[in-house]
């Protein structure tokens, strides 16, 4: 008998050789599973995957990141623009590197984007005890800050033996690699363990490939999918990520010219169709587009495909008002396909899409129906322009002036990532989308800081083509230390920062619900303890020319449209930095959301904001 051939290698060693292995393959199409490791070193992980690192740097890829949360950020990134396909992996030390990881986990969990994190942990022999950074629990001495994890992973193990790591690599990767139930995946390493060596079998390390499947619906469910469509006079379709994610644009495009059904999209979704298919509305809910929600309050079939319909989506369950409304809906997690009472259609969205297509021959709305959603899109478009549009070029700009000078630069393959503040809002209205990849927006967690180093995983994941980074000036001071980064390692990205002086979202959400724009603006505290001084002498772009960004300062509108021809150009990381002017009120919410505002107040604000609420959400509905 032969006795099996083993490798001797550190557990450290065999997780970096086992992971630069593993392999992708959907529709014959092959990619690298783990493309890279992002890492920042201490002593939980430096002697062990730091090692590694370097033993292995010929086959496992290094990027070298400032902020513990900013590198998860960008492996998610780098994930969505190849539609989770591959992924990237993120090294921490003990302590407060391996907590910094729980925002992005969190990102990656809620919005279903596959990342691996490798955080270290104590002692796992207990032989230094408590060391340093440890969090020491008085009755249960197996808990460790890692634990914070556990919540926001789709698959959390610690490795307690080096053998342990055969079973548990095997079951990360599967996590990684499954549509339905992929996110962040923590891999909690004990430092000892890290360093210690096992005789490993060779086949551990032979190349695998994780087939991504895409399941094809139900007959029974694809059945009465279709009788619930023929039977509609007022169909929606509501696009949401899936729909990129199992890259099922085209498959969209063949339904919706077969049967004229529209198509309103989330933040996820938005660019599932081009902004000039006839049959794109633009978003959807309390950031959507008029005609968008106009239709959604009619329609009599609601068909949701790869969306988990957040609360910005149905406006808080107030957006869906016809008293016979019926949701279909198509995803390939049953736990999201059962939302709102609907018929389910669970399967991948392309292989669903496909099968309605070609089970619907002949089916098309109503003549009229087509006509009244094209004209609502004129008239919408005429909104889009309007506000785009800048009569004084020597006049300091809006931000939608902002977006209006972009979109006139940018080409189809550019993308545009944004996350938060009061840019979603306008960029959900506004943004005529042009192909897939181009609208990046992370609006699962909304997270504060995500643009900067999200920007870096997609230039690493698309080299060569354009990736503008737009953020806020509340946004920028939350995390722009991977600027140094993208310095470092020559990615050419695009930061569009604009001074507004405030958090100018909150700030709006504030006046709104009673709280006054407490607490929202960058400025002096003056004698009665608010901040209406003049405004904090803090130049942000000198800050971003100090990380090493090539900086242009754009005063007017010509100068910003210069600037953004000039920034496309650069091949080397470019800020365009421009203060802009108070915004005008042409874009109100075309739908509700809740936010609950305090039931008692002696303040007027507050009075008067409680009865707004009181009106509006009396028109909330359960769908039953």
């Amino acid at each position: 008998m032969s006795v099996a051939a083993t490798r001797r290698l550190t557990t450290a060693q065999a997780l970096v050789r086992f992971l630069a292995a593993q392999y992708t393959e959907r529709d014959g199409v092959r990619h690298r599973l783990i493309a890279g490791t992002w890492g920042i070193f201490g002593h939980g992980n430096v002697a062990g995957l730091g090692q590694a690192l370097v033993e292995y740097r010929e086959t496992m890829p290094y990027h070298q990141g400032r902020n513990e949360q900013a590198m998860v950020h960008a492996a998610v990134g780098h994930a969505r623009q190849l539609d989770r396909l591959s992924a990237q992996a993120v090294t921490t030390s003990i302590g407060p590197g391996a907590t910094n990881l729980v925002t992005g986990a969190a990102l990656a969990t809620i919005n279903r984007l596959p990342v691996l994190l490798l955080p270290g942990d104590y002692f796992a022999s207990h032989a230094a005890d408590p060391l340093l950074q440890q969090l020491e629990h008085p009755v249960e001495a197996d808990v460790s800050v890692n634990d914070a994890l556990r919540p926001v992973s789709r698959y959390f193990d610690r490795i307690n033996r080096p053998e342990a790591l055969l079973a548990s690599a095997l079951k990360a990767m599967r996590v990684l690699t499954d549509p339905a139930e992929t996110g962040a995946v923590t891999l909690a390493l004990p430092q000892d363990v890290q360093a210690e060596a096992y005789d490993w079998p060779e086949e551990f390390f032979a190349d695998r490939i994780w087939r991504v499947r895409r399941p094809a619906p139900d007959p029974a469910e694809l059945a009465d999918a279709v009788r619930l469509i023929r039977s509609a006079a007022r169909p929606l379709i509501v696009a949401g990520g899936g729909v990129h994610h199992s890259e099922a644009e085209g498959a969209l495009k063949t339904l919706v010219d077969a049967t004229g059904i529209p198509v309103a999209s989330t933040q996820a979704g938005k660019g599932a169709l081009r902004h000039d298919h006839p049959a794109d509305l633009g978003g959807i809910g309390h950031t959507g587009t008029a005609v968008s929600d106009e239709l959604a309050r009619t329609a009599d079939l609601v068909i949701g495909v790869g969306t988990r319909y957040s609360d910005f989506t149905t406006a808080s369950g107030t957006l869906f008002q016809r008293p016979d409304v019926r949701f279909l809906n198509l995803n390939i997690t049953a736990f999201d396909a059962h939302k709102l009472a609907a018929g389910t259609l669970v399967c991948d969205a392309r292989a669903g899409l496909t099968a309605l297509a070609e089970a619907l021959p002949g089916h098309r709305v109503d003549a009229a129906y087509e006509t009244e959603y094209r004209a609502g899109k004129a008239r919408w478009e005429e909104t889009v322009e309007a506000v785009f549009r800048a009569d004084d070029d020597g006049a300091v700009p809006t931000q939608t002036q902002v977006l209006g000078a972009l979109d006139a630069v940018v080409g189809d393959e550019d993308v545009v990532i944004n996350a938060a503040g009061s840019l979603p809002g306008d960029l959900h209205k506004l943004w005529r989308a042009r192909s897939p990849r181009q609208y990046h927006l992370e609006y699962g967690y909304s997270c504060m800081g995500y643009e900067i180093p999200a920007a870096l995983g997609v230039q690493q994941a698309a080299p060569g083509t354009p990736v503008w980074a737009l953020v806020g000036d509340g946004t920028y001071l939350m995390n722009p230390t991977e600027i140094v980064t993208a310095v470092q390692e020559n990615l050419p990205v695009k930061l569009v920062l604009v001074q507004n002086h405030g958090y100018a979202s909150i700030g709006g959400l504030s006046e709104s619900v009673g709280a006054e724009r407490f607490g929202t603006d960058y400025r002096h505290r003056v004698a009665d303890g608010s901040f209406t001084g003049a405004p904090l002498p803090v130049d942000l772009a000198a800050n971003a020319a100090s990380l090493g960004m090539d900086v242009l300062r754009a005063r007017t509108v010509r100068e910003l449209r210069e600037a953004l021809v000039t920034a496309r150009a650069s091949t080397r990381p470019t800020c365009v930095y421009v203060e802009t002017a108070p915004p005008s009120a042409a874009l109100p919410a075309e739908a509700w959301w809740d936010v609950p505002v305090a039931e008692v107040s002696a303040r007027e604000a507050a009075t008067g904001a409680r009865k707004a609420y009181e009106r509006a959400v009396a028109d909330r509905r359960h769908h039953l």
